[in-house]
């Protein structure tokens, strides 16, 4: 896939520093840049910072200090409804435990986050959610609770709600954590398939190794630091640190 060549995300000497009794310093003056259309896997043991990582470039925490420049925009600089509104309009969240509600149906788990804003949407909800449900498999499930689907199918809703504003990027946290291999593999792929069909940058955090087959670029972090970036070109490639 054709890539641009200036970043569309991008950390500078990022840094966040937790404080309740003790000072735990979760990520330490890491710097990376993804290009628009990359899939790219932030690998590392439990405790290394990938998911802080993750969740700072998301808008969903405050660094310490550093910045995340998303389009050339510092989000640093955002406040408020300017920054809900950032989120909103250019960032799809996956996570691990799905978050669906027991009590909707697929169609209004996918739906529910932008209810707020129906009046001022430019599409129709229902429909792009009915077709955004089509595009992952889930044609069928529109109308089925969360307890009616496996779990691969419930982290499918997940993505089709991700995917339903058509985000710029898509950032996924362990998906395929509390799925099966089969499972975790065919949402691998689905996530490679939205990236390659509508150009969105995919960005998962995970510990299983098989997610670097899908990346074109992979970074390692251990103990809060960035050890080392491949490319998936590259002919060495250092699996150690897993």
């Amino acid at each position: 896939m054709q890539v641009q060549n200036n970043p569309l995300i991008s950390t500078k000497k990022l840094t966040k520093v937790f404080t309740n009794g003790s000072k735990v310093i979760a990520l330490n003056d890491v710097n990376i840049n993804i290009k628009s259309g990359e899939f790219v896997a932030m690998m590392g043991p439990s405790g290394s910072g990938k998911s802080t990582l993750l969740h700072l470039i998301g808008t969903l925490d405050n660094p310490t200090s550093g910045n995340v420049v998303i389009n050339g925009i510092d989000t640093g600089m955002l406040k408020g409804n300017d920054l809900a509104d950032f989120r909103r309009n250019h960032i799809g969240f996956i996570f691990q435990t799905f978050s669906l509600l027991p009590t909707l149906s697929a169609l209004q788990n996918i739906t529910l986050p932008l209810i707020p804003y129906k009046r001022t949407l430019e599409f129709n909800l229902l429909e792009r959610a009915q077709n955004t449900l089509v595009s992952v498999g889930l044609g069928k499930r529109v109308d089925h609770l969360p307890s009616q689907l496996s779990g691969g199918e419930q982290q499918r809703v997940a993505i089709a709600r991700a995917l339903i504003n058509q985000p710029s990027i898509i950032l996924a946290d362990e998906p395929t954590g509390n799925l099966d291999t089969k499972a975790g593999d065919k949402v691998m792929e689905l996530l490679n398939l939205v990236r390659k069909e509508r150009g969105q940058t995919v960005v998962v955090v995970s510990h299983d190794p098989r997610v670097t087959a899908f990346a074109d670029k992979v970074y390692f972090l251990k103990d809060g630091a960035l050890v080392n970036e491949s490319h998936m070109d590259d002919d060495n490639q250092d699996t150690d640190l897993l």
